[in-house]
């Protein structure tokens, strides 16, 4: 898609990032709210890259660098425009932000039973660490 830009979001994307993720991504996380995502703006303000074509937001990627390895997380195309190179376009540039920042190692988070998303990257060039499995406990707030 030649005429799609991607950009950092900034705190006035909240809003229109949250009911995309509602709309275009499957599942939910404890901090996918208004404070999560503002958090992570704030912290890192070039993490959570938007894909947008005429206007219109059409795909997310978060990007997360800890100093030490490469997170991706919430990569999202709107229903209406998969299949048109988004996914691709998002993971370019959050591999060119890792390694632009040194980074070695991207990993994802994909859900199992999400197999578009596993199909996506797998075409990405990603797959799956047999031997590891994610351990998570919530965090009173």
């Amino acid at each position: 898609m030649s005429d799609l830009h991607i950009r950092s979001a900034t705190l006035s994307d909240i809003n229109t990032v949250l009911q995309f993720w509602r709309d275009a991504a499957e599942g939910t996380s404890i901090s996918d709210d208004h404070d999560g995502v503002a958090r992570l703006i704030t912290r890192d303000p070039e993490a959570l890259l938007l894909a947008e074509h005429d206007g219109l937001l059409v795909g997310t990627v978060i990007a997360g660098y800890d100093g030490w390895r490469c997170h991706l997380y919430r990569l999202a195309v709107r229903p209406d425009q998969r299949r048109r190179g988004i996914a691709r376009a998002l993971v370019s540039a959050a591999e060119e932000r890792f390694t632009g920042l040194g980074g070695r190692r991207g990993d994802a988070m994909v859900l199992d039973r999400n197999e578009r998303a596993r199909h996506a990257w797998r075409a990405a060039g990603y797959g799956p660490q047999p031997q590891w499995t994610r351990w998570v406990k919530p965090l009173a707030g």
